[in-house]
This record gives C-alpha cells, sequence and structure tokens, in this order.
C-alpha cells in the first residue's frame, strides 16, 4: 500500500465489515477482509494482520466459550494444524501475489457455492481423529498461507454433522491456535515490517468498532436471510479476485 487517501480508506472499511462480520457470524473475518486487502497490500501484509486481528476477535469469543471447550475433540485439529502452519507460511514467503488472489477468489467461489446450494446429506462418518488431524493439517497449511484459519474445520464440522454449539466449540479455538502459531512463524522469519504494525496500529479503531457492532446485531436480524447476503457478497468478491 502506496498510504494514498483511498487506499487507508478502503483497508479501514474492508477492516470494519470483516470485524462487523466476525462479530455476527464467529468467522468469515479473513474471507471479507482478503478480498479487498489483496488488492492493495501483499500477501504476506495481508496474512500477518488477519492474524494480527483474528486473534483479538477470535480470542475474545473463545474466551467467552472456555467453559464449553471439549479437548478430546480440538487436540487433533490443533496437532495436526501444528504440522501444516510451518508448511503453508513458508509458502507464504515466497508466493507469488497475483496467484496467491486467484487461490483465494477461487476458494472463495467453491466456498460460496457450497454453503448457498448445499443438498442435505447425511452425516459424514469419518475415521474419528485421523480424519480430524488430517482436515487440521490442511487447515493449517491453508492458514499459514493466508490467515484463513478456520473455513476447512468449519466445513468439516458441517460435514460430521455436529450441532451447531459443538461447532463454535472446534472451529474458533482451533483459528486461535492457528492464528498463534502462524503469528510464531511469521515473527521467527523476520518478517513482520514496521510498515505492518502501523497498519495495525491504524486498524484497531476499525476492528474494536466492527466488533462491537457485530455483538450488538447478534440475534436481532433473520439469520437465513442474513447468511445468504454474506455468502452472496463472499461469492462476488472471489470472482472479483478472479477476474
Amino acid at each position: 500500500m502506496d498510504g494514498t487517501t483511498l487506499e487507508l480508506l478502503l483497508f479501514l472499511l474492508a477492516t470494519f465489515a470483516g470485524a462487523l462480520v466476525a462479530g455476527l457470524s464467529g468467522f468469515a473475518f479473513g474471507l471479507i477482509v482478503s478480498a479487498i486487502w489483496l488488492y492493495i497490500l501483499t500477501p504476506l501484509q495481508t496474512a500477518t494482520l488477519i492474524i494480527a486481528f483474528g486473534l483479538l476477535v477470535q480470542g475474545y469469543s473463545v474466551w467467552k466459550l472456555r467453559g464449553a471447550l471439549n479437548l478430546r475433540i480440538l487436540w487433533p485439529f490443533v496437532a495436526g494444524a501444528a504440522l501444516g502452519v510451518p508448511v503453508g507460511v513458508g509458502i507464504l514467503t515466497w508466493a507469488n501475489p497475483a496467484h496467491v488472489r486467484a487461490g483465494v477468489g477461487a476458494f472463495l467461489v467453491l466456498y460460496s457455492l457450497y454453503a448457498l446450494l448445499r443438498p442435505a446429506i447425511p452425516a459424514l462418518k469419518a475415521d474419528g481423529a485421523a480424519g480430524d488431524a488430517a482436515v487440521g493439517f490442511l487447515n493449517g497449511v491453508l492458514g499459514g498461507i493466508t490467515g484463513l484459519a478456520g473455513i476447512l474445520v468449519t466445513i468439516w464440522c458441517g460435514l460430521r454433522g455436529w450441532p451447531k454449539d459443538v461447532q463454535r466449540t472446534v472451529f474458533q479455538p482451533v483459528a486461535v491456535a492457528i492464528f498463534l502459531m502462524s503469528a510464531l512463524w511469521i515473527g521467527a522469519k523476520g518478517a513482520i515490517t514496521q510498515d505492518t504494525i502501523k497498519l495495525f496500529l491504524i486498524g484497531l479503531p476499525a476492528l474494536f468498532a466492527g466488533t462491537w457492532a457485530g455483538l450488538k446485531l447478534f440475534g436481532r436480524l433473520d439469520d437465513v436471510m442474513f447468511r445468504k447476503i454474506v455468502l452472496a457478497l463472499l461469492l462476488v468478491s472471489g470472482v472479483l479476485l478472479i477476474v
């Protein structure tokens, strides 16, 4: 980002919108912001800021859920992610920005279409901890590359047929674990620049405002309509990134 007023405004608007959606839905901060940030920031800056902001947004939610967490369910996802994150961060440090934009765009399109059109299917009979760990690994790789830390686990929880309350106590703690591991790996590689730290500080007010507004609106909107609007926006964002 070259620091122009327009780019700074886009950065702040994307941060607010991502925090607003995350406050309402419990996820999707990275999906929302990356659709705009990848046009004005490098892939490394985008992933680093998603990780840093995600730790704040998701960490607060996990703290509120702390009494309902089930370590027996969580540990395979976290163990798999611990192996996947360094692979993703390694890819991130030499990734081509255009390829990252196209890849994130394709993922947004596929995820949105899946969520909008998915048929009613029986719960997946997965291979217990082994299947969860494999998904955790792939989720860690994706989180290390893009900062999108909980999407694959979110989809997997839905396929397993787990209740909503159980899903939220899985994908949010896993996301926080991936954010933390990614931050440590990126920091260890010396990839956190002064410009990124400056953007983080500038974006904090927009992040807090969006999170506050999202939590205030939670439960006041029709769940079905809100879900469709968010998914439609993600679909359009993905198409724009690919084009």
